[in-house]
């Protein structure tokens, strides 16, 4: 696991000493969100420079404070170029909805986060980075696919406006880098869980099921719980997104994932484990359209090229999880108390 926010750096067991980031300017566009939280204290762990922009942010004990926090809006573009003025890597994070809610309204989807990203290109050739990654999606990318595990060479074919968005991000990376020269790496992430994930927001599903079941919830299931996912601790997210900064090699698009597929079902078996319980209740509703049957990813490429591989066991990584989330609760409701009083 990664130490928590302020401790030293740690050994990556995929590869070794973690590569020294001192000197690195890194900017982390939606830092304050659960991907981010964690990027931004792993970078500073490593010794970069880390700005943290957000629209707003969380707890302070959640990041760490060496990190800079800035606040804005993606659209602002006269905030987004101070932010990214002097930087050397720019972490894009940013994602307008998530799957299910994207189909509600496309067109707000595919006008807002892509069109931004295209003025954000604009902004890092203006400030000549050295290098932006993007966090593309791993299961709206690729919509339905025609063989498990997938490569990053299979065909995207999105069944939501998420991933098309996502799809419209890539091919402007790859635009800029044709006309411009930006350098860029893409990282299409399976569906990751850990620290700083709420389970609030209808949004990671082993996130959202934690909460309830500390919340005494019953657990959502949409269709039979057979739908497979590819289920990634969010140490291991944080560890492709630093050997992706450093990374020079051909393959602009590589797949993040366990390369395990589990069902909703499974989970819900591992998370009855978890919390020594013999059955979760459970609530059934109708399968939602975004929703692809199966989704695992072909890791392949990443390992051979990055030397990364997934670390953190599910058993672990749940422990993890849930011990995270019974502290954050308890706080959040002495907060409560603090305030009522």
């Amino acid at each position: 696991m990664s130490p928590a926010a302020g401790s030293p750096g740690e050994l990556l067991e995929f590869g070794g000493a973690a590569p020294s980031l001192v000197g690195s300017r890194c900017l982390v566009l939606g830092g304050g969100g659960f991907l981010g939280l964690n990027l931004c204290n792993r970078l500073v762990e490593a010794g970069a420079e880390v700005t943290c922009f957000s629209r707003s942010h969380p707890q302070a004990a959640m990041l760490d404070r060496r990190v800079v926090r800035v606040t804005g809006q993606f659209a602002d573009r006269l905030a987004l170029a101070n932010a990214v003025e002097r930087q050397d890597v720019v972490f894009h994070l940013i994602a307008g909805s998530i799957p299910e809610s994207s189909n509600r309204d496309p067109s707000a989807e595919l006008s807002a986060t892509p069109i931004a990203t295209l003025h954000l290109l604009e902004i890092c050739r203006s400030a000549r980075i050295r290098k932006l990654v993007f966090a593309s999606s791993g299961g709206a990318i690729y919509g339905i696919p025609r063989a498990i595990p997938i490569p990053e060479q299979a065909p995207t074919d999105p069944i939501s406006a998420y991933g098309i968005g996502k799809l419209m991000i890539e091919k402007s990376l790859a635009l800029y880098r044709h006309l411009h020269g930006i350098e860029y790496q893409i990282l299409r992430i399976a569906n990751p869980y850990g620290r700083f994930q709420l389970g609030t927001k209808h949004q990671g599903l082993i996130g959202s099921y934690i909460h309830r079941v500390l919340t005494d919830q019953p657990l959502e299931v949409w269709g039979t719980g057979a739908v497979v996912r590819d289920f990634l601790h969010i140490d291991d997210v944080s560890d492709a997104f630093l050997a992706a900064m450093t990374y020079d090699g051909p393959h602009k698009v590589l797949n993040v994932g366990s390369g395990t597929g589990l069902s909703v079902n499974a989970i819900i078996a591992a998370l009855e484990a978890a919390f020594g319980r013999d059955r979760l209740p459970c609530v059934h509703k109708p399968s939602r359209a975004a929703d692809v049957p199966a989704n695992v990813l072909d890791t392949a490429l990443i390992r051979s090229e990055l030397g990364w591989q997934p670390r953190v066991a599910l058993c672990e990584g749940l422990s993890d999880t849930i011990a995270w989330m019974r502290s954050h609760l308890a706080d959040s409701a002495g907060d409560r108390t603090l305030r009522e009083t």
